[in-house]
């Protein structure tokens, strides 16, 4: 009898620590969820450049977010922001240019780097088309959270050219962003950005002086 009494005096005590674990586990995941939704928030001041328009030599337009960065490059073609298009990345590079050209941009215009498959090597592989336009101005296209990793992996390699940066916006619902593709995309960023900074960045700054992209191994 004493036995069934202490294993029943037993029973809330457990009941007890299991809502504790319980309790515990709930808020872990509010204290995640707020840090998640606290990291799209501070994304646009974090991880993003903007810059005033202005005249440029050419536009480079990073692959990805394909539809959305052709569209954008494309009106900036069309208002006479810069004579020349770069589209690079190894995934959609035709399909971006297909894009541009159905919205009006000549294919003349368009030159295409189809084999970089990082942003790091966006940078790395466009590297000769910008010396052989003689690049001093350029505009580049990628979407807001990702533009400071990409001007700052570009002004590594080529220092000697002033980077602007039009992004393309967030939506204009910051739910949207929260529970679209671009959700996930921006948590990813953060690391990406502390990765590049720790391994690619700053820039070389004793190339600044050449007129030159520095000479750089392929790193992804």
């Amino acid at each position: 009898m004493s036995t069934a009494r202490a294993g029943h005096a037993s029973a809330p005590g457990s009941i007890g620590r299991y809502g504790l674990v319980l309790l515990g586990g709930l808020i872990l995941c509010a204290m995640l969820a707020a840090g998640a939704l606290a990291a799209i928030f501070w994304a646009d001041p974090l991880l993003t450049v903007r810059s005033r328009p202005a005249k440029a030599d050419v536009i480079v337009v990073l692959g990805g977010d394909g539809p959305a960065r052709a569209d954008h490059a494309a009106g900036l073609w069309l208002e006479g922001r810069a004579p020349t298009v770069l589209v690079s990345g190894d995934g959609d590079c035709f399909s971006i240019r297909y894009q541009m050209m159905r919205r009006g941009v000549p294919r003349s215009a368009i030159q295409v780097e189809c084999l970089s498959g990082s942003t790091w090597q966006n940078a790395l592989y466009s590297a000769p088309y910008l010396e052989r336009l003689d690049v001093r101005r350029a505009v580049m296209v990628t979407n807001w959270f990702h533009s400071r990793r990409a001007v700052g992996s570009f002004a590594a390699i080529c220092p000697h050219i002033r980077w602007m940066s039009a992004v393309v916006e967030p939506p204009d619902s910051f739910w949207r962003t929260v529970f679209g593709p671009y959700g996930v995309a921006i948590l990813k960023e953060y690391p990406k950005l502390l990765w590049y900074r720790l391994r690619f960045f700053p820039a070389n700054t004793a190339w600044a002086g050449t007129g030159a992209c520095s000479d750089m191994e392929p790193r992804t």
